[in-house]
C-alpha cells in the first residue's frame, strides 16, 4: 500500500471515530464523486425499476434490511456508513451525510426532505478554511417516525418508538416514546 493509501486509511479511521480528520484528502473526494456516480443512476432510473434501485442501494450502503424502499432523489456521502434495519421507508429527498455512522432501526418511517447531518465544522474560521471536520454519529431506534423536513443534527440519538414532529430540528437526543417537535425539537407528549 502506497503512502498515500496509508495516509487516507488514517483519515478515513479519524472519521469514523470522531476525530478531526482532513476532509480534503484527494481519496475522500474520490470516494464522494464514485458515490454521487452511483446515486445518479440510482436516481435517474424509472419509478418502476425497483428491482435496479435495490441493487444500486444494496451496493452503496453498509448494511440494509431485506424490505426497504427509498422515493428517488436521495443523497448521501459515502453510503457505506449507513445501517438500515427492517422495513425502511423513505419519502422523497432524504439527504445523509454520512461521515459517521448512521445507525437506523427497524419499521421507521422518514417522511419527505427529511435531512441528517453527522459532518461538524470548526467554529473558527481560519481553522475551517483548513478543510479539517469531525463527525459525530446518529442513532435512529425501532419503530420512529420521522415528520417531513425534519432535520437530525450530528450526534442525535433518537429513542425506540419516537415521533419527530414535522418541519423540526432535533439538536439534541430524544428520549424513547415521546412526540417531539419545533426548533429546537421539544417533548410535546409521552406516548
Amino acid at each position: 500500500m502506497d503512502d498515500k493509501m496509508c495516509d487516507f486509511e488514517t483519515e478515513w479511521g479519524k472519521m469514523l471515530n470522531g476525530e478531526t480528520y482532513e476532509a480534503t484528502h484527494p481519496e475522500f473526494l474520490k470516494r464522494l464523486e464514485r458515490t454521487r456516480d452511483r446515486l445518479w443512476e440510482f436516481n435517474n432510473l424509472r419509478p418502476s425499476q425497483v428491482d435496479k434501485q435495490r441493487e444500486i442501494i444494496r451496493q452503496l450502503l453498509g448494511v440494509c434490511g431485506e424490505k426497504f424502499h427509498f422515493n428517488q432523489p436521495f443523497r448521501c456521502d459515502y453510503g457505506c456508513n449507513i445501517y438500515l434495519g427492517e422495513n425502511f421507508f423513505a419519502n422523497f429527498n432524504l439527504t445523509i451525510l454520512d461521515e459517521a455512522e448512521v445507525r437506523i432501526g427497524d419499521n421507521v418511517l422518514i417522511g419527505p426532505n427529511v435531512s441528517i447531518y453527522t459532518a461538524c465544522h470548526p467554529l473558527n474560521a481560519a481553522e475551517r478554511s483548513t478543510g479539517v471536520e469531525w463527525a459525530e454519529k446518529v442513532i435512529i431506534g425501532n419503530n420512529v417516525w420521522i415528520g417531513g423536513s425534519t432535520t437530525i443534527l450530528p450526534g442525535v440519538t433518537i429513542g425506540d418508538n419516537a415521533v419527530i414532529g414535522g418541519g423540526s430540528v432535533v439538536t439534541k437526543n430524544v428520549e424513547p416514546n415521546t412526540v417531539v417537535a419545533g426548533n429546537p425539537a421539544k417533548v410535546i407528549k409521552r406516548l
